[in-house]
């Protein structure tokens, strides 16, 4: 079997040729979206900036705008002749030794290359006694030096700069940027279509009732539904498929035409009703079958190439939903974050942390496992997990329960508590 590495490597190599070959990025459709809609959308080109950051010299404190200063010492005075306010300028001319009183994020007058805070003179002494109509006197009670609390035009951010890139996957902080130049639209890529099927004469779609006691509902499509909910993609449900060869080939046939990606669950082990692999490989190929995890085994990465004008890649997850929890995290979410366009520092990544073990765990060597736990920190801050009872990847209400996943390597065998292991908290509660 190869590892989990392993096959998450095969795939980043197989997207990046898809990516180049199969459906090349600068060939893709793009579509114009309004900023508040483009959260975690894939940009599709560079965006400059149309003007200087700040656009002019700003006030960095309140206080005073002197004119044409060298060095003021201490108990220098200024004549204040004006203003200026955040969006009201002053607007007269100033000569040496003159100045404005100013305040944070202000325009400096142009005659202007200093600004004084207000600490630093004798304001509060006099505030009680000003007449802002008139022009009055302030008295330094420390020396200023040229150019002290500016932000100077275009010090952040010159026009045409490059802010960001085509293949970002867009933030909160990118759309404040983009509002704060004025970029009410961006051009991005059209959303993938993955198509989601399920497999298996048992499966009731949850809103309808079950009938026979050898009925269980379709919990799988759900949970990817809900995993797959914040990636730049558009979701067809090709709903339960029966154990038949006909009609799974029919309904794969079909999903060819129509996606671009193809997500199954069930159907991929080798019992004699499991057709999904047979189907896939007439379809087209298996690039990798069975993975050294638990839980999660019968994963099959593969693809559809018969009869379309481009690859359809596929991912076969194994039936019971834990495997298809771990399965969707580990390889088919990274796998569509990579084929969406996204540059490789934008893909999110597996949060990983060192925790204290508080139990005894089983563990057989062979295969990395997935097993679930509770994360916490203690009072000193340090982090600990409990390990879960019953690990068995067909029961549901342990991953309910759970927080992260405890990882163990695939050559390790029982871990004893206290010991340091690798977790991963469920990626729904980093916030």
């Amino acid at each position: 079997m190869i590892t989990m590495e392993e096959l998450q490597s095969a795939i980043k190599r197989r997207i990046d040729s898809y990516n180049s070959d199969d459906f090349a990025l600068q060939k893709r459709s793009t579509s114009s979206c309004q900023l508040l809609d483009s959260g975690n959308q894939i940009l599709a080109q560079d965006i400059c900036s149309p003007f200087d950051v700040p656009r002019q010299n700003l006030s960095a404190m309140d206080g005073y705008a002197i004119a044409q200063v060298s060095e003021l010492s201490k108990d220098s005075t200024i004549d204040i002749v004006g203003e200026s306010q955040a969006g009201s300028a002053y607007t007269g001319k100033l000569t040496a030794g003159q100045g404005v009183r100013i305040f944070t994020g202000a325009v400096v007058p142009d005659d202007c290359d200093t600004v004084i805070m207000q600490e630093n003179t004798n304001f509060s002494d006099i505030k009680s006694t000003l007449d802002k109509s008139q022009t009055y006197a302030i008295t330094l009670i420390q020396a200023a030096q040229k150019g002290s609390n500016l932000r100077k035009q275009g010090e952040e951010i010159e026009s045409g700069e490059t802010v960001l890139n085509i293949g970002k996957r867009i933030n909160s902080a990118d759309i404040s940027l983009l509002a704060n130049l004025g970029v009410s639209q961006v051009s991005v890529f059209e959303p993938l279509t993955v198509g989601l099927l399920a497999t298996g004469d048992e499966l009731v779609a949850v809103e309808d009732e079950l009938t026979s006691l050898a009925q269980i509902y379709n919990s799988n499509t759900p949970t990817l539904k809900s995993l797959l909910s914040d990636l730049p993609i558009t979701i067809r449900d090709f709903g339960i498929i029966p154990d038949d060869l006909a009609q799974t080939t029919t309904v794969v046939n079909r999903a060819m035409q129509e996606c671009d990606v193809l997500v199954s669950t069930a159907g991929v082990s080798v019992g004699d009703y499991d057709f999904l692999t047979e189907v896939i490989a007439q379809l087209g190929q298996i690039n990798h079958y069975k993975v050294a995890m638990k839980p999660g085994k019968p994963f099959v990465f593969g693809e559809l190439n018969k009869g379309v004008e481009k690859t359809v890649l596929y991912f076969g997850l194994p039936g019971n939903p834990l495997s298809t929890v771990v399965g969707a995290l580990q390889f088919v979410i990274p796998a569509l974050w990579q084929m969406s366009g996204t540059d490789a520092s934008e893909q999110p990544m597996p949060l990983n942390i060192k925790a204290t073990l508080m139990n005894d765990v089983k563990k057989s060597v062979g295969r990395k496992d997935f097993q679930r736990g509770v994360l916490s920190q203690n009072e000193v801050g340090s982090y600990q997990v409990d390990c879960l009872p019953s690990q068995q990847s067909h029961r549901i209400k342990q991953l309910s329960r759970a927080n992260c996943f405890i990882v163990l390597d695939k050559d390790s065998s029982n871990v004893q508590a206290n010991s340091l292991v690798t977790v991963q908290p469920f990626p729904w509660l980093c916030v």
